[in-house]
């Protein structure tokens, strides 16, 4: 009995990764105790191929050999789609220009001058270290709903209008 639970208990282990890995591709659902103890008694029931009722060494090992290449198998799956989503000119390699194509094309909204515009106050074309800190305090003021010097992730939260 002891030497059942202990291999039930490894197995679960072994297996633990492999669901680990699928939990983490599906959204998170709630489960019941029996759900989860049915799934259990079937995952127990497939590696128990000869239907003896416990688990020896090589039938644990073979259902740690059949999680893992379950495994690789889904992500060789994903990095291949993921390399011909870059190689875009489908010669099964990936220039540099393909490979760098993932990072994100950062855009200025505002030009320099918009920018300078926008803060010079006194409009004399130069911004002073006043003109420089009064928009992001004033934000900051704004978002400091309990008037202490601290912004909060919840007065931020709040401010925001994200309860």
């Amino acid at each position: 009995m002891t030497r059942a639970l202990l291999f039930l208990t490894a197995a679960a282990a072994l297996g633990s990764a492999a669901a680990a890995a699928q939990q983490q591709q599906q959204a998170a659902k709630p489960a019941t105790r029996a759900a989860v103890a049915s799934q259990l008694d079937s995952a127990f029931a497939a590696a128990d191929t000869n239907h003896d009722g416990t688990l020896s060494l090589a039938e644990v090992q073979a259902l740690e050999d059949k999680e893992l290449q379950q495994v690789q198998a889904n992500l060789r799956a994903r990095a291949l789609a993921q390399f011909k989503a870059l190689d875009t000119n489908k010669d099964g390699q990936l220039s540099f220009q393909e490979f760098v194509a993932i990072t994100a094309n950062v855009k200025v909204n505002e030009t320099a001058a918009q920018i300078l515009q926008k803060l010079d106050t006194n409009h004399d074309g130069k911004v002073s270290a006043t003109e420089f800190r009064t928009p992001r305090l004033t934000l900051f003021d704004k978002f400091d709903l309990n008037h202490d010097g601290i912004v909060t992730p919840e007065e931020e939260r709040r401010a925001q209008g994200q309860h």
